[in-house]
């Protein structure tokens, strides 16, 4: 059974065409990338397959089901700016805010929850700050922050936007060699990022959307320049290209 399946997807915002007929799978043990332009559809596409946003047309199925709101097979690291870091809780309670869902609002977190928090902390090397106020952090602590808070669900698929956006280069180091791990511990990894060198080093496969999936396949196999140009919309000159084919 494939982890995610998403057959024939369109998805308008404000009555504009976002996605248009999007077709992708992807399997456990996979870590993808999903690359484009700054509004090719990325992030909208992550909400699609949250069941946070209507679509138009299409379906997407994760783990043969339905996606639906809260799904507790999906932990998702959104950007940075969309958690509020001035909140007065500690670096636990963030992370365990993750497993409000299958908490329940009128329960408290129980012993198996703060066992699924601790070693989530473990994972991204926050144990030593769980008591640090978020507020306090910096900007990769934060993004590591958000990245335990997805893994406190012990998900089977995770779904990662711009996780690398404004991180020095040891904290992607961290990051990317965690992201790697999880795929190859049986789950799906789905991410966007705007870093082409990393994704055509670390990733599986890649996904070039702009509106709709233009080529999808092993960094290896998308070598020809005017998937990029098209996906990009860059000339053939473009430093772009140079960039992809020196990774």
């Amino acid at each position: 059974m494939r982890a995610l399946e998403i057959e024939q997807l369109d998805v308008d915002l404000g009555g504009r065409p976002v996605l248009r007929d999007v077709r992708l799978n992807l399997d456990r043990g996979e870590l993808v990338g999903l690359l484009g332009p700054n509004g090719a559809g990325k992030t909208t596409l992550l909400r699609a397959i949250l069941a946070l946003i209507r679509t138009r047309n299409g379906r997407v199925l994760v783990e043969g089901r339905p996606a639906r709101p809260g799904r507790s097979a999906i932990g998702y690291v959104p950007q940075r700016h969309e958690f509020t870091w001035d909140f007065p809780i500690s670096v636990e309670q963030a992370v365990m805010s993750g497993r409000a869902g299958r908490i329940g609002l009128l329960r408290r977190p129980g012993v198996g929850d703060w066992r699924a928090v601790g070693d989530a902390l473990d994972r991204v090397q926050l144990t030593g700050l769980r008591r640090r106020p978020v507020g306090e952090l910096s900007g990769g602590q934060r993004q590591r922050v958000l990245v335990a808070r997805a893994l406190a669900l012990a998900p089977s698929i995770l779904l990662l936007d711009e996780p690398f956006t404004g991180l020095d280069m040891p904290t992607q180091e961290l990051l990317g060699d965690l992201f790697i791990s999880l795929a190859q511990e049986d789950r799906a990894v789905l991410m966007t990022t705007h870093d082409l060198v990393a994704a055509v080093d670390a990733c599986t496969r890649l996904i070039l959307l702009n509106a709709r999936v233009i080529a999808d396949g092993r960094p290896a196999d998308l070598q020809d320049a005017e998937l990029w140009t098209r996906t990009f919309g860059v000339s053939a000159t473009s430093p772009l290209l140079t960039l992809v084919k020196a990774a």
